[in-house]
């Protein structure tokens, strides 16, 4: 496949368009400009929020008029990782995206199809005077990867219409009706470093996992670099002294952590044990995960001689770490959303520097309830080690799916139409904007939909192309019959 093919040619062109803004979370400055622009050169009324959320109405097409105002909407900020080594300015360079088949990468970073593809969906519609439409508004919200807070700071009264489809799903054939609620808890150890003779300093690290959404992946048994690192770490402490001299891994709370490095010291008599026990360890997580993670790539070596973390810290920080929930917490038990992840918690990173250490988590659940439970959970693991602080972020609320969904229905018959079978209804484990959009407008029907993509928030995110065509027609169809 070549860019000539393509389809639809209009909405990859503005995907294109929209990967040559840097658009980092928290930093879409660029972005919001571009659609500003955009509006307004085609005499579309637009607004931009006091949050920097912009919002792009487009009238319906004659005799079109009647029907019901649709919103369509997207996130305008994306994730950006990169591999190890890969030379990249995230806050001023385009994205290097490339057609591999079927599937369209980029070139050792995140693609950024979560949510460009959605932002240029709402584009090309917004660019086309050949389809037929009522009344609708393109909304395009900032910083949902790192808070949510576009969506939770959308200006009072801005939305019309009554009914909203999000375009941040990432499997073409299930519409989402339902997500997670979220929330980050952060824990920080203080302390003055020191110095020791007569010690060996090891360097060990993994890279290659697969990682992936903290949401969407979780269940998906794939290895957390943190959790090796640590698993091994908490091992040696049971058989010899050890000190941590650091211990990095992760940048993201939405992401799982796909490397990591440890750095710590031994007695001289025990190096060969280590050394003996790294191999040994390795080839067991390998066999562990050997679906799931097939590209492990494993280093241990010596190092030069820096400044301690003390005795005590380090044993602490390596027990946490070896102790905080990882993974899936509970299933649902509502069989309407299919057999999903209710509750989890991720590891997301851990960095140390001269003075602290800060480890991260992000907890979900469906269930408002016991997503408390799960952050209290971990809170409690970090208190039981004596943190010197423990935060949390505000989060964001679940969105319950409604029974009595007239959009829902509308795009089930739609689908059915087009493709002949019916889609899956069910919910997600992932945190969606709707949840918010719900809190503020609580009469809002509302449905995700998305093409398929995989390997989201790391630098193996890809699109299937094929798929998005099938989302253009199947929005198109909606807005026409609702």
């Amino acid at each position: 496949m070549t860019e000539k093919d393509l389809k639809p040619q209009k909405v990859f062109h503005f995907f294109s368009e929209i990967n040559k803004i840097p658009r980092p979370s928290k930093h879409e400055e660029k972005m919001i400009a571009f659609l500003k622009a955009f509006g307004e050169q085609r005499g579309l009324e637009t607004i931009v929020d006091k949050t920097g959320n912009v919002l792009i109405r487009k009238s319906a097409t004659p005799g079109m008029e009647n029907v019901p105002v649709v919103v369509l909407q997207s996130h305008m900020d994306m994730v950006c990782d990169k591999l190890v080594g890969h030379k990249i300015d995230f806050l001023n360079d385009p994205i290097d995206s490339y057609i591999d088949g079927d599937w369209m990468r980029a070139r050792g970073t995140t693609l950024g199809a979560d949510d460009g593809i959605g932002c240029a969906i709402e584009l090309a519609l917004l660019d086309s005077d050949d389809i037929e439409h009522g009344n609708i508004e393109c909304l395009f919200t900032r910083d949902e990867e790192t808070g949510l807070t576009g969506a939770a700071n959308l200006q009072e009264g801005l939305l019309r219409g009554k009914m909203l489809v999000n375009l941040d799903s990432e499997d073409e054939g299930l519409f989402y009706v339902s997500c997670a609620g979220g929330k980050t808890t952060t824990a920080v150890f203080d302390y003055v470093r020191e110095e020791h003779q007569n010690l060996f300093y090891i360097c060990a690290s993994v890279k290659g996992l697969t990682g992936g959404h903290s949401g969407d992946d979780i269940e998906k048994k794939r290895a957390n670099a943190i959790k090796l690192l640590a698993r091994f770490l908490y091992k040696e402490q049971q058989k010899m002294p050890l000190w941590l001299v650091q211990f990095n891994s992760g940048k993201l709370h939405n992401a799982i952590p796909r490397d990591g490095s440890v750095m710590f010291a031994v007695p001289f008599d025990e190096k060969e044990r280590v050394r003996v026990d790294w191999n040994i360890y390795c080839s067991e997580v390998e066999d562990e995960f050997h679906v799931t993670e097939q590209s492990i790539a494993w280093n241990m070596e010596s190092t030069e001689k820096q400044l301690l973390i003390p005795y005590m810290v380090g044993e602490k920080i390596v027990r946490v770490l070896q102790a905080l929930d990882n993974g899936v917490f509970s299933i649902v038990q509502d069989d309407i959303l299919g057999d999903i992840t209710e509750t989890s918690s991720n590891l997301a990173s851990v960095c140390t520097d001269v003075n602290r250490c800060v480890i991260t988590c992000s907890q979900r659940s469906s269930v408002m309830s016991n997503l408390e439970n799960m952050v209290n959970t971990v809170r409690s693991v970090f208190e039981l080690a004596g943190a010197d602080s423990i935060t949390h972020s505000d989060g964001y609320p679940a969105w319950k799916m409604r029974t009595d969904s007239h959009l829902r229905d509308v795009a089930v018959e739609c689908y059915k139409e087009l493709f002949g079978k019916a889609p899956k209804v069910i919910g997600i484990h992932a945190g969606l904007e709707c949840g918010l959009f719900a809190s503020r407008y609580p009469y809002l029907d509302m449905l995700s939909i998305g093409p398929t993509m995989r390997g989201v928030h790391s630098p193996d995110e890809r699109l299937l192309i094929p798929t998005v065509d099938k989302i253009w027609q199947l929005v198109l169809k909606i807005i026409k019959n609702v």
